[in-house]
């Protein structure tokens, strides 16, 4: 079997082996912080920090719901990172947006976070912070979750079926997860350009 065919059959069997009913968990949230007047908040780093920015774009369009991320400003993403350090540059950034229990932080992570490895430690600290003003915590990430999964309301893990293949595999799948949650009738507002000219 060539690769892209075994790296594509792992994609048909992470499909098959998705919690549908954390996907739903999922629109659900999302839908109850539109319905407040709350904002969503992308959190990612490297590849998930690409996804947090195109996610915002469908969010904010299709969606009709308020939407950022803070990795899109990078003269205070680099700010921060050199006056105050890595670990912080989130979760100081989300007290100036002045995050509060109506607005819901979304995670586009590998690992989810996790503080005592020293892996994504600026994750942890806003998830910290969502806790301690009551917003809502959801994510789309990989492996087990991290500390993502574990204080999240609702949460997508892409299940592992090649340990070589995780990283790959949990930024690609994000990208599906969210395409479904805005095309998702709870979710759905606004007719995307495409769809919308072949009914004309």
């Amino acid at each position: 079997m060539s690769y892209a065919a075994n790296h594509l059959a792992e994609a048909v069997e992470i499909i098959g082996k998705l919690n549908l009913e954390d996907v739903e968990k999922v629109a659900d949230l999302l839908a109850t912080v539109r319905a407040e007047g709350g904002r969503v908040f992308f959190l990612g780093v490297g590849g998930g920090a690409g996804n947090c920015s195109h996610a915002v774009n469908d969010f904010r369009k299709i969606v009709g719901i308020e939407s950022y991320a803070p990795t899109d400003n990078v003269s205070e993403l680099t700010a921060r990172t050199n006056d105050e350090g890595w670990a912080t540059v989130f979760v100081e950034w989300l007290k100036t947006s002045r995050l509060n229990a109506k607005d819901a932080l979304f995670v586009l992570s590998v690992g989810g976070g996790n503080l005592e490895k020293n892996i994504s430690p600026n994750l942890v600290l806003a998830l910290e912070l969502a806790q301690q003003v009551g917003a809502k915590v959801t994510g789309v990430v990989g492996r087990d979750g991290g500390y993502t999964a574990k204080v999240a309301q609702a949460c997508v893990v892409i299940p592992v079926v090649n340990p070589e293949t995780i990283t790959p595999h949990t930024e690609a799948f994000q990208a599906v997860i969210w395409h479904l949650l805005v095309s998702h009738p709870k979710l759905k507002a606004n007719q995307t350009k495409w769809e919308g000219a072949a009914k004309a």
